[in-house]
């Protein structure tokens, strides 16, 4: 695989097929997709092709049919992304981005009880060092 992979919107649409549903054929990719927009049979074989070439996911026979599965970890595409958003959008700040992120949603109390939790046990990480 290729050290920054830079997936597209419509890769990264596969990506969460395969994560989610495991390794797959393409027409079930295709019906996946098509659950939220009409994209064509050979268009999801085209773009599952590139994947496979930018090292996204892995292509493996299966009698006649090939089976695609996804060849990096998305947390490791989340981690790249929001660097790359936190780098660009809010100039490194980590601060701006959760309250950019905070205050243009509703976060539920559960949400909120999280987010201090892990204030709190990073805190606590630092107070150990």
């Amino acid at each position: 695989m290729k050290k920054d992979p830079k997936p597209t919107d419509s890769e990264l649409e596969i990506l969460q097929i395969l994560w989610q549903n495991g390794e797959n054929n393409v027409r079930f990719v295709n019906e996946k997709l098509n659950e939220k927009r009409t994209v064509g049979y050979t268009t999801t074989l085209k773009l599952l092709q590139i994947m496979t070439e930018k090292g996204l996911v892995q292509r493996e026979l299966d009698g006649k049919t090939h089976l695609y599965k996804s060849a990096i970890k998305e947390n490791e595409i989340r981690q790249a992304l929001l660097d790359k958003l936190l780098d660009t959008a809010f100039g490194g700040s980590a601060m701006k981005l959760v309250v950019q992120a905070l205050g243009n949603s509703k976060t539920s109390q559960e949400e909120l009880n999280q987010i201090k939790n892990l204030i709190k046990g990073m805190e606590e990480e630092d107070g150990n060092n």
